[in-house]
């Protein structure tokens, strides 16, 4: 379960590569692109000029290099040429990518072009909530510290957490253990380790946090039809604390910006 100096080097490079990704679509104006347009344009940047894999296309027969989620759907989404971002969209990108053989997972919530308060204020606080799960990993630390810090902060905004997904130990393969949960009770779970790499990647709803999958097996949204955010980092448990793998070019390792972290196209 714990990663060797040789084997968090190569994730720190995977993590390191996939950020560059995301780079990528800060510069990039969404309005009007559909999400499979997004895709292949991700695609051929890890492929073509990362040098790298899309570890996501393959997976579990899934066809494609990215989740796209807009709106009300949590997770899963599949990018598609119909599906047109508009102005106000909210989209999430969840994008994996391998290099070496150790495989990085990392996503964000964009606000596409002019996003009403409400929306805006539901992206940020997912985004503090995943970092209030970050600042919890420590050698000694539990498992249920991180999920408790997310939940605690989702509440007190108003929020629900998705329960039916969580964050998950990662390296040579997409899935590892352990599972992250992201709520539970402070000093309980797995004790955490120097060397543990896993996601963080909170899902919070602007309504109830009951989700159902669409009929292509793939797609979850929210049962009530309200607004859904995620964000996920992949961090390393160090041994004075934490490393975030894939921390974006617009962040800072020790806090999130102030400012909301979202691209306007």
């Amino acid at each position: 379960m714990t990663k060797q100096p040789r084997e968090l080097a190569l994730l720190a490079e995977s993590g390191r590569l996939l950020a560059s990704v995301f780079g990528l679509l800060d510069r990039t104006s969404l309005v009007g692109m559909s999400t499979l347009q997004v895709n292949d344009m991700i695609e051929h940047f890890i492929v073509h000029d990362l040098q790298a894999r899309p570890a996501s296309k393959g997976q579990y027969g899934y066809g494609f290099v990215l989740n796209s989620s807009v709106n009300d759907v949590v997770c899963h989404g599949i990018p598609s040429q119909s599906d047109v971002l508009q102005n106000g969209d909210i989209v999430n990108f969840d994008i994996t990518l391998e290099k070496n053989g150790y495989i990085a997972d990392s996503s964000k919530t964009y606000l596409v072009g002019e996003v009403n308060p409400a929306a805006r204020r539901l992206v940020q606080t997912t985004y503090e909530a995943m970092w209030m799960g970050i600042r919890a990993v420590r050698p000694g630390a539990r498992l249920g510290d991180i999920g408790w810090a997310i939940e605690r902060h989702a509440k007190r905004n108003g929020y629900s957490v998705v329960r039916e997904y969580c964050g998950h130990g990662i390296g040579r393969e997409m899935h590892e253990e352990p599972q992250v949960l992201h709520f539970g009770k402070p000093g309980t779970g797995l004790v955490l380790r120097e060397g543990m790499v896993f996601t963080i990647e909170p899902m919070l709803n602007r309504g109830r946090r009951n989700v159902k999958t669409e009929a292509d097996g793939w797609t979850v949204v929210t049962k009530d039809g309200s607004l859904s955010a995620q964000f996920e980092h992949t961090v390393a448990v160090t041994v004075s604390g934490v490393s975030v793998l894939t921390l974006r070019p617009d962040e800072t390792a020790s806090e999130p910006n102030k400012r909301l972290a979202a691209a306007v196209g």
